[in-house]
């Protein structure tokens, strides 16, 4: 992923922003692979063809699969994300706080990377000396970093905040 996601970083050409009703806007991001230097072409493919998302797509709450059980009481890391401006996202990590004491707790604010059709729309943003990435896809949300211990330090329990989450269709409950 670290590959794909350094192929990205050419990926900066901007289309007119979107608005959201309910928060800030994000610029969308358009990229082809004729865009792409020649070496970098070849990494994306025809894969990467233009592609817009909306601040609707991106502004909304995540949360990992135990989400569904958590009236079971299974342990469960939920991710608020929301426009900041054109090319920032605001983002809170919450866990369980309702019945024990939360294990995953990070404020941050991160900075649009590239989007295309094959990666989806890429965010980051600089934690403990690294970076972390935050890949948005089909209502899929990816937390990586290239130093797999950048994200266990926001989480107690060996735990981390890399990792899937799913969108959710309701507010989170924290």
């Amino acid at each position: 992923m670290t590959s794909t996601l350094a192929a990205l970083t050419s990926c900066n050409s901007v289309s007119p922003a979107i608005n959201n009703a309910h928060h800030s806007m994000v610029e969308s991001v358009s990229t082809t692979a004729s865009d792409l230097p020649a070496t970098q072409s070849n990494v994306l493919s025809d894969n990467a063809l233009v592609d817009t998302v909306s601040t609707d797509k991106i502004s909304a709450d995540y949360a990992t699969v135990d989400y569904d059980k958590r009236a079971q009481g299974y342990d469960w890391v939920g991710v608020m994300v929301r426009a900041e401006s054109k090319r920032q996202i605001d983002i809170k990590v919450r866990s369980r706080s309702d019945i024990k004491k939360p294990t995953c707790h990070f404020d941050g604010k991160a900075t649009l990377m590239g989007q295309d059709t094959a990666h989806g729309t890429i965010f980051q943003t600089k934690v403990n000396d690294s970076i972390a990435f935050f890949q948005f896809k089909d209502d899929t949300l990816i937390i990586d970093s290239p130093d797999k211990y950048a994200l266990n330090y926001f989480c107690s329990g060996g735990g981390s905040l890399a990792g899937e989450y799913k969108k959710l269709t309701k507010d989170l409950e924290v």
